[in-house]
């Protein structure tokens, strides 16, 4: 009898899956976050990332969570060359704020400039896109919307095919240091 009760207390304890009181804490801090956020993101309280996507400032993301709204993402993201290419099942809005480029979306080329809002299309296999520069060494910058609750909906996949050489030159970097 006493080896089984050993037994026993060895035992791992069950994982306790959340429940109300869980949801009811994400909640409460979803409208704390609303009522006490920042209702400006200045760019210059955001910094640079370099991704394998491309150079990217990110103004709204679930990890950055000082402003009052949390199922957003909006970056903008600095075309040097050209970005990365991946494929995700779309639903993006994209605003050109400076520059020159054009968008291969599933291997057509859609051209764009300053001023012109691009709408990536719904496919629920994944659309495949990657973004140019047309004047390389000039300034080639837009702005991405992504609504999260939509995009989990959709399924919320995404895969790099090819990184961009920003993020290339990087890696490169850190196998010679």
């Amino acid at each position: 009898m006493v080896e089984l009760e050993k037994l026993r207390e060895a035992e791992p304890e069950a994982h306790r899956m959340a429940g109300y009181e869980d949801l009811f804490t994400m909640w409460q801090n979803c409208q704390a976050r609303a009522r006490e956020g920042k209702v400006v993101i200045k760019s210059s309280e955001r910094g640079w990332e370099e991704a394998r996507q491309g150079v990217l400032k990110w103004f709204i993301h679930p990890m950055a969570p000082d402003c009052n709204t949390s199922h957003w993402y909006v970056f903008l993201h600095d075309i040097r060359t050209h970005s990365g290419r991946h494929r995700h099942q779309g639903g993006l809005v994209i605003f050109v704020v400076e520059g020159k480029g054009y968008t291969i979306v599933d291997g057509k080329r859609i051209d764009w400039e300053e001023g012109d809002l691009i709408l990536l299309p719904i496919k629920p296999q994944g659309v495949e896109h990657q973004h140019f520069n047309r004047e390389p060494g000039k300034p080639c910058k837009w702005l991405a919307f992504i609504n999260e609750p939509f995009i989990e909906a959709l399924g919320a996949e995404m895969q790099q095919v090819e990184t961009s050489p920003d993020w290339r030159k990087r890696e490169e970097g850190h196998e010679h240091a």
